[in-house]
């Protein structure tokens, strides 16, 4: 129920923002934004300082990095972001080229920054197992508030891509909420706090890279180190190095 809450807020959201976003003067949005971009940069590091052992975030940063541009995440997230286009967003079916960048540039950045923001976050983590567990989706319920009018400042700026996000909180919170009842006997909460905190730095890439559009960051590679944090946690306590770190 939570995921669903969340996945209409967002399409509420983003349909206002595309429907009368137009009529917002171009600086009153970038500054919206920017607003935006900022405020997820404070929210990320104040996750960010909720760390117990930084060593560990880096190391969950670093390795989660390089097995995202093993697996190339962000191209296959940029991938899905051009079929969408090219299916829903009238390209005519026919395939972007690269020396074509701009053409579907806002699309693309739409989806990635949303479904970035929107499921990246200890309120995504907790909520769903909260959801999952109980059917208690109150912490969903205030997220999907949250994501809605953030979805509708973005798709006002970005376009229709945002609304596309829907589609990575539907498999990615979803799947959590099923998953709950495992999840919930795995991840301490040691683990809970690093792993919130490498999320932490990640909205920090997010504000950085598309919200204040300060230095082009490949956030969407450091997705591995959500689950690089609680694994690196786990063998650090089993040989009793945690506490020295």
């Amino acid at each position: 129920m939570g995921t669903l809450i969340n996945i209409a807020t967002v399409l509420i959201g983003g349909s206002l923002g595309l429907l009368f976003g137009s009529r917002l003067p171009e600086r009153v949005r970038q500054t919206v934004v920017a607003g935006l971009g900022l405020f997820t940069a404070a929210i990320g590091l104040r996750m960010f300082l909720e760390t117990k052992h930084a060593i560990v975030v880096l190391a969950s940063l670093l390795v989660g990095g390089l097995l995202g541009e093993w697996w190339r995440i962000e191209d296959a997230l940029r991938n899905l972001g051009s079929m969408l286009e090219q299916r829903f967003a009238g390209s005519g079916g026919k395939v972007i080229k690269e020396s074509q960048p701009g053409r579907n540039s806002n699309f693309v950045r739409g989806f990635l920054t949303a479904s970035l923001v929107f499921c990246v976050g200890p309120m995504t983590i907790l909520g769903s197992i909260e959801d999952g567990l109980t059917g208690n989706y109150q912490t969903l319920a205030i997220k999907s508030v949250l994501d809605g009018f953030a979805a509708l400042a973005f798709s006002s700026m970005l376009g229709v891509g945002v609304l596309f996000s829907v589609l990575v909180i539907g498999v990615y919170q979803g799947g959590l909420t099923l998953l709950a009842a495992q999840a919930q006997t795995l991840i301490t909460t040691p683990m809970q706090v690093e792993m919130t905190a490498a999320g932490g730095v990640m909205l920090v890439g997010i504000a950085i890279s598309s919200l204040l559009e300060i230095k082009p960051i490949r956030v969407g590679n450091f997705l591995p180190s959500l689950l690089v944090a609680p694994i690196l946690v786990a063998i650090l306590d089993t040989i009793g190095i945690l506490a020295k770190v």
